[in-house]
């Protein structure tokens, strides 16, 4: 189940299913594991805390949770949805391998 994830940290995805449906943001953290994106604002959660030394009131906190890969999509410079592909393209004699947006051939 360890498959490589197409979508990295710091891409703006868009969710397209569940309770945040077309929205966006920003990917904080990426854990190909279990196959979850971390986005912020999107999947927040309440967390009720205790008094403690970092916390010294406690109370209810909002937190985002990681949601499954396969409810977000990579948005391009149009800001449309897109899926992602991948071509080598040399510079300097070097080739690389380079993500790019299917929906409009831009590099990512």
């Amino acid at each position: 189940m360890n498959a490589k994830m197409k979508i990295k940290k710091e891409d703006i995805v868009m969710v397209i299913s569940g309770n945040f449906k077309g929205e966006t943001g920003r990917v904080l953290g990426v854990y190909p594991k279990t196959q979850r994106v971390l986005v912020e604002g999107i999947n927040l959660r309440k967390k009720h805390t205790r008094p403690n030394q970092q916390n010294q009131k406690g109370g209810i906190l909002s937190k985002e949770l990681p949601i499954h890969v396969s409810n977000v999509m990579l948005v391009d410079s149009d800001k449309n949805p897109t899926k992602i592909g991948f071509r080598k393209e040399e510079a300097d004699g070097k080739s690389t391998l380079v993500r790019f947006a299917k929906t409009n051939d831009k590099k990512i």
